[in-house]
């Protein structure tokens, strides 16, 4: 692989993530445009504005209030100054967030043999960061930096509120689609329709688009996570200047883990690595495959 450097790393899965977007607020428009077609424009717009506020109110609660529940939900308890390995975890996460320009995050542990971590928080100054007692113990001092570098990646890049403008973006459209299937199945649209040539392609057209459209979109936001993945593994050695590091770390996670930390498949994608091993993770993986990242890493 030719070598690259971590500023065109970054450039590049930044300009992809931009383009992933594009192409999700493109589905929501044509599929308010069939809908527009099918009915009176106004119905549309009127199907778009409660669609937005369903989806707006559902994730603007997680957005304020997920931090907390994520790490409820993953047992993550506050690191112990009095133990050796986690004053050193905290000392780690300091010097780097001093280093990243950023407040440094709370730090919290989780007790489990898998080596993971997470970040979390809409923003720098109110995030956490966990890390698993697996991912502390088994790792060297220039592994655990690119780990937590990659961690503090997402906090400075925004990365929790990127995500939510997406969630925001698929949850419009599925619930668009939801409104829209229904209002077939009960008739309305049908008779405006008559009065057209094309009114029954058009409503063929729209009703394959409703079907299809909230698949392609969690698609292309699955795509989304994997491309800010890439973008903090590029940030990480941005930040470490030792991309091998991280690369090793990942090396040896690819080794030890089982992918069976109770963790539900819902916030699967704020892992440093997939928690979880599951029949859809081919269809709808979070995280690019191990070999890929250390392949990218190796060739900085």
């Amino acid at each position: 692989m030719e070598k690259i450097s971590f500023h065109d790393q970054i450039a590049r899965n930044k300009r992809n993530s931009v383009f992933l977007m594009i192409f999700i607020i493109a589905f929501a428009v044509l599929l308010g445009f069939m809908i527009g077609e099918i009915y009176d424009p106004s119905i549309a717009i009127l199907f778009i504005i409660v669609a937005g506020v369903m989806g707006f109110a559902q994730i603007s609660y997680s957005y304020y209030n997920g931090d907390k529940m994520i790490l409820n939900i993953t047992h993550a308890r506050p690191a112990n100054t009095n133990d050796v390995k986690e004053k050193h975890l905290e000392n780690v996460v300091e010097g780097l967030a001093i280093a990243a320009g950023i407040k440094a995050p709370k730090v919290y542990v989780i007790d489990s043999e898998e080596m993971n971590a997470f970040a979390t928080g809409r923003a720098p100054e109110n995030s956490s960061v966990a890390i698993t007692t697996g991912l502390l113990n088994k790792l060297n001092r220039e592994e655990l930096e690119g780990v937590i570098a990659h961690e503090l990646s997402h906090v400075r890049n925004y990365d929790i509120r990127f995500a939510t403008f997406i969630a925001i973006g698929v949850g419009l459209i599925a619930i668009l689609s939801y409104m829209f299937m229904r209002s077939m199945w009960f008739g309305g649209g049908r008779h405006d329709s008559r009065d057209r040539g094309n009114g029954g392609l058009i409503i063929i057209i729209g009703l394959i688009l409703a079907i299809v459209a909230p698949i392609l979109v969690r698609l292309i936001q699955m795509a989304i996570s994997r491309q800010r993945e890439y973008l903090a593994d590029a940030s990480s050695a941005q930040l470490t200047r030792y991309p091998a590091g991280l690369a090793s770390a990942l090396a040896k996670i690819k080794t030890v883990n089982k992918g069976n930390m109770d963790v539900p498949e819902a916030i699967s994608h704020l892992f440093f690595v997939d928690p979880t091993k599951t029949y859809l993770d081919s269809l709808y993986a979070t995280h690019p495959p191990i070999e890929k990242r250390i392949e990218i890493l190796k060739s900085m």
